[in-house]
């Protein structure tokens, strides 16, 4: 695994604008106590130096969530779907558990705004529900089988396939609660980062179903 480089202008940004343009932002910054909705103004570095923080380290975890995204040139099955696990199924779980918090917050916070987004926490636990069952299953049965060259691997691959069209599916429900992931004016950080992370989920499951759908079963199956 590469070491991330660190980033330290993070350091001079605003701590909410962090949570907006970076998502994953936000949960650090819940464990670690830092306030980014209502006190985001204030640079990052001083709000770990209110906190007692070692700023250097925060910013180096933050750092990290910046993902890789280039696919191994020429990659054989085993190096494809080490980058699947790595690059999508663990960031899934990431992700979702932290959406799923801030939508719950935004829908109580501002259930009277005409443009609160009504059944989007709901929405998203039904996402994470369908999208582990369906990665366990990948990686539990498909993929090994993929790795140790087991014939008759058509039936299993269709089914992924079908479950990737109901993702697909759950994808554009999630776009219509949020009006593309555009939140309205005056959103508050929280509301924002939500927006920005489900914008993030989204490019990143296309990414995800399509490495499947198109490089990898491919080669195993119709």
């Amino acid at each position: 695994m590469n070491t991330p480089v660190v980033d330290n202008t993070l350091a001079q940004q605003a701590i909410g604008q962090i949570a907006v343009d970076l998502p994953g932002a936000t949960a650090i910054f819940r464990r670690l106590k830092l306030d980014f909705c209502c006190g985001g103004q204030i640079s990052l570095a001083q709000a770990c130096e209110r906190k007692g923080l070692d700023t250097t380290r925060v910013v180096s975890e933050l750092s990290a969530l910046r993902r890789d995204d280039a696919v191994p040139e020429m990659p054989d099955a085993p190096a494809l779907i080490d980058h699947i696990l790595s690059r999508y199924h663990a960031v899934h779980r990431e992700q979702l558990p932290e959406l799923i918090r801030m939508a719950r917050r935004v829908e109580a916070v501002h259930h009277d705004n005409p443009d609160v987004p009504h059944g989007l926490a709901d929405h998203l636990e039904v996402m994470e529900t369908e999208l582990l069952e369906h990665m366990e299953k990948e990686e539990q049965i498909l993929f090994p089988g993929i790795e140790a060259g087991t014939p008759g691997l058509g039936d299993p691959i269709t089914m992924m396939r079908v479950e990737h069209t109901g993702h697909g599916e759950h994808l554009e429900r999630l776009a219509e609660l949020t009006r593309e992931h555009t939140p309205p004016p005056g959103a508050c950080n929280t509301w924002r980062a939500l927006y920005a992370g489900t914008a993030q989920l989204t490019s990143d499951l296309i990414s995800h179903i399509h490495l499947e759908n198109n490089i990898l079963f491919p080669r195993f199956g119709a």
